[in-house]
């Protein structure tokens, strides 16, 4: 089957007679655990929960790929998801490569926290596999292509075969493009981690996140994280991802197209001064991403003259909802300098592209540049 036909169909019960077509939301803390707790499927919400279960193997399926199962985890957020790999595996003396434009979240948890603790953090940009010259000794590689908010691309397969020469795990943050778009347990990473907050799920209505593998003990020790931290995702947040899955495809398919559109328009506006989208044959790791991407994702990034020109292109705009995160059904849209923590100019601004139509979009975008 194709992927769209099994990502919904993973969404559905089994075909018993009288029984719902899809399953609801289980709401329990302790369940009935006579006897042996090893022999019962559920015993303590804390470590499982059956609406957990559905969610996960649906989750788990998209990430499965050619001769291999994935299983999945799921989290109460994608920072949540995050931390389980960060404290999963490292240990005070260890080392990890980040991303230097990584997602901001991620590099304070990485030199705010597990830093104090002992864990050398060293960064190095995404573009140009540079981090794969800071290999020697760690103990995680963490990737993220597109990167953040700059949209940088690297090669995973590449990346994931020198690390593992040098002894590394590799974790990719898979946020932006979702299992649907990019694969990364296929390009020979250990970890497929998201906030499936944003496209996976896309109503901007749940946070929640979840972490992939393939190796079983790799598996056990996220369990055991999740379990001890408490990091639970609610019984209602994951039958709302699992509805919302079910669109995945049609909704990715669409936002892709459009944030195509809106890229290549951009690319003729005098008042843009970079265009920021792997999908572009001009950004530089197009090849790259064609190679290793089935959709290059929602999520642009441009550049207009400064601060006070972006924010008049933000308020003139009448479709371009200015509100952080991304991957929703409504196109949104940020001055992304405002918060700081990134290297980019007053005038950034990242555009998330919905499901509208495109016509409407290019239109509302145009009359916004052109606004004075």
């Amino acid at each position: 089957m194709h992927e769209a036909t099994k990502i919904i169909r993973s969404t559905l019960t089994r075909a018993d007679a009288g029984e719902p077509l899809h399953a609801g939301p289980v709401f329990a803390a302790p369940y009935h655990a006579p006897g042996d707790p090893s022999a019962i499927p559920y015993t303590y919400a804390r470590s499982h929960n059956p609406t957990w279960t559905h969610l996960e193997k649906s989750i788990a399926q998209m990430e499965s790929g050619e001769g291999y199962r994935a299983s999945a985890l799921v989290f109460a957020s994608g920072m949540a998801a995050c931390a389980a790999v960060f404290g999963a595996i490292l240990r005070p003396g260890d080392e990890v490569v980040l991303p230097s434009n990584a997602y901001y979240a991620a590099r304070v948890l990485a030199q705010e926290y597990f830093a104090k603790m002992g864990v050398e953090v060293r960064l190095a940009p995404t573009a140009n596999n540079a981090q794969a010259e800071l290999l020697e000794g760690a103990k995680l590689l963490w990737i993220e292509t597109p990167s953040n908010p700059t949209m940088d691309v690297c090669d995973i397969a590449a990346l994931a075969e020198a690390a593992h020469k040098a002894g590394a795990l590799v974790a990719v943050d898979n946020t932006t493009p979702t299992p649907l778009g990019q694969r990364p347990l296929s390009l020979g990473a250990d970890f497929s981690v998201a906030s499936d907050t944003k496209a996976m799920t896309g109503h901007s209505d749940i946070l929640l996140g979840h972490v992939a593998m393939r190796d079983l003990e790799l598996r056990q020790k996220i369990d055991q994280w999740r379990t001890l931290t408490g990091a639970a995702l609610g019984p209602m947040e994951a039958w709302l991802a699992l509805r919302s899955i079910a669109t995945l495809p049609l909704r990715l398919e669409r936002s892709c197209q459009n944030a195509q559109r809106i890229a290549e328009f951009l690319t003729t506006r005098p008042e843009v001064s970079q265009v920021l989208y792997p999908g572009l044959p001009t950004h530089p790791g197009h090849e790259i991403a064609v190679k290793q991407m089935q959709y290059f994702g929602p999520v642009l990034s441009f550049v207009l003259r400064d601060k006070a020109a972006a924010e008049n292109f933000l308020a003139k705009s009448q479709l371009l909802t200015d509100a952080t995160s991304f991957g929703g059904i409504t196109s949104s849209a940020e001055r992304r300098a405002r918060w700081g923590g990134d290297q980019i100019a007053e005038g950034f601004i990242r555009l998330s592209a919905g499901c509208e139509n495109i016509d409407d979009l290019l239109a509302d975008i145009a009359q916004a540049l052109d606004a004075k």
